[in-house]
């Protein structure tokens, strides 16, 4: 079954990524990662506004105490972001990524139930596997959990917090990760693997059912997965680069998905923001930290 998607806003995002619910503003959050930009869309009055950055964002996450996002940057930097005004401000650092790896960038990155932030890191040349997945706990602590990607992209976790899912886009592979209590990942495995006529697994998320949402990069789709690892449904899009997606709305039942414009001038809508009704809810967008 192939449903199709709307768009809700024609951004133009040369590189549409790491789309976010907030609930406590009503807004999905994007960014652009090669156009520099943040993206805001308010799903009440379908309000838009966006902020430019010196240093690109690649991901957003809220803070758990309230008090703006964290943020990572194209500089493989970790930070705290305020958007209160007309300029983005960046209060705090919290870490320095891959500071081994100057020519990785970050992309892409989730908070789980107990406030860590998983994270990628990838060749901004998309060339080499000097990509790692990193976790940043709520005590500032950073470790390297797993290594050797090209393309970093997605990670998604299961309902239950206990699998962690982590792509590597240029291998058209999604691995699976068993996740202790302590935050140590076990049991690596092949989960889903995307053929040639598919395009490249981007960016993703679960659904309450334990389904995952997967973005086709070349692909012009969303699908979706069961728990198993099998294919379930597919989205279709009039774009072909599909980056990510991410439930919102009060009850998360509407379906947000966002695209690149970068290498395709000949499709209109490349770079737009869609939506459309996924038949299923998903999982509230984690925080990273404690409540204060």
């Amino acid at each position: 079954m192939t449903q199709e998607a709307r768009c809700v806003w024609p951004a133009g995002a040369l590189l549409g990524e790491g789309p976010l619910w907030s609930p406590g503003q009503g807004a999905v959050y994007a960014v652009d990662i090669r156009g520099s930009r943040i993206l805001r869309l308010s799903l009440a009055d379908g309000a838009r506004r966006d902020w430019a950055m010196e240093d690109a964002a690649c991901w957003l996450v809220e803070s758990a105490d309230g008090d703006g996002f964290v943020a990572g940057l194209r500089s493989r930097r970790v930070v705290r972001l305020r958007l209160d005004g007309d300029r983005p401000a960046i209060v705090g650092e919290l870490a320095r990524l891959d500071p081994d790896r100057p020519g990785n960038r970050l992309n892409d990155a989730k908070a789980d139930a107990r406030g860590r932030l998983w994270i990628g890191s990838m060749d901004d040349a998309e060339a080499a596997p000097t990509g790692a997945l990193h976790r940043l706990d709520p005590d500032g602590a950073v470790a390297r959990v797993d290594e050797g990607y090209t393309v970093a992209n997605g990670p998604a976790l299961s309902p239950d917090g206990r699998v962690l899912y982590h792509t590597d886009s240029a291998a058209r592979t999604v691995y699976a990760f068993d996740v202790g209590a302590d935050g140590g990942l076990t049991g690596k495995r092949v989960h889903i693997r995307f053929a040639e006529a598919d395009g490249y697994p981007d960016g993703m998320t679960g659904d309450a059912e334990g389904g995952l949402w997967i973005a086709h990069w070349d692909g012009g789709r969303v699908s979706r997965f069961r728990p198993d690892g099998s294919f379930d449904r597919a989205i279709a899009l009039p774009v072909s680069r599909v980056t990510s997606c991410v439930f919102a709305g009060p009850d998360l039942d509407r379906l947000f998905i966002t695209t690149a414009a970068h290498g395709r001038p000949d499709e209109p809508l490349a770079g737009a923001i869609f939506e459309c009704a996924p038949g299923v809810r998903g999982l509230p967008c984690g925080r990273f930290g404690h409540a204060s």
